[in-house]
């Protein structure tokens, strides 16, 4: 019932607008009670992002599973190409990335739950069994995953999702190649 409803609410979103489309509006499109609404999602923001692995729990689960002498970087672009894959079979993802992208509010609420994400992914890749990570490293890594995990959803939104999700993430990778090793600053 959750996926029905985002589906039902991004729909409307996308034909209404967000900051004009009320949860009234979604329930009653979707056969339900405002009070219904609200058992499954807190907020009229929080239904866009369903779906989605803001918060980090399945990828770090992802990170844990991987091979210990994996090094981080690596052990994070598999981590996301499995999450690529996912993406790129979701048909609702690039009304979803689209909405996001022109809607303040929700961008200003992906922002917030990526600084999360982050923070959650970065010490997942510190916890790696054999690995001696410093948090400024693991920290970069995240981010500069991050930043090829927003240029590939960019690049695919302009495409109008026609571009390899896959394969704009493996050359996202392979131009921003991180050599984790620490240096003396």
């Amino acid at each position: 019932m959750r996926a029905e409803l985002a589906k039902v609410a991004v729909d409307l979103f996308t034909r209404q607008g967000f900051d004009e489309t009320t949860v009234e509006d979604i329930a009653r499109a979707a056969g339900m009670t405002k009070r219904s609404f609200f058992r499954y999602f807190p907020t009229k923001e929080d239904v866009v992002f369903d779906g989605i692995d803001l918060t980090g729990e399945s990828v770090v689960a992802d990170i844990a599973a991987r091979p210990a002498g994996e090094g981080p970087w690596e052990c994070l672009h598999q981590v996301l190409q499995a999450w690529q894959e996912e993406v790129h079979a979701s048909e609702q993802a690039l009304a979803t990335i689209r909405l996001i992208e022109a809607t303040p509010a929700l961008a200003g609420r992906l922002h917030q739950r990526r600084t999360e994400w982050r923070r959650r992914v970065s010490d997942a890749l510190r916890d790696r069994p054999g690995t001696d990570l410093d948090p400024y490293t693991a920290d970069l890594l995240t981010n500069a995953a991050t930043a090829v995990l927003d240029a590939v959803s960019s690049q695919w939104a302009r495409s109008d999702g026609n571009a390899d999700r896959p394969a704009l993430l493996d050359q996202g990778f392979n131009q921003v190649h991180v050599d984790p090793s620490p240096r003396q600053v």
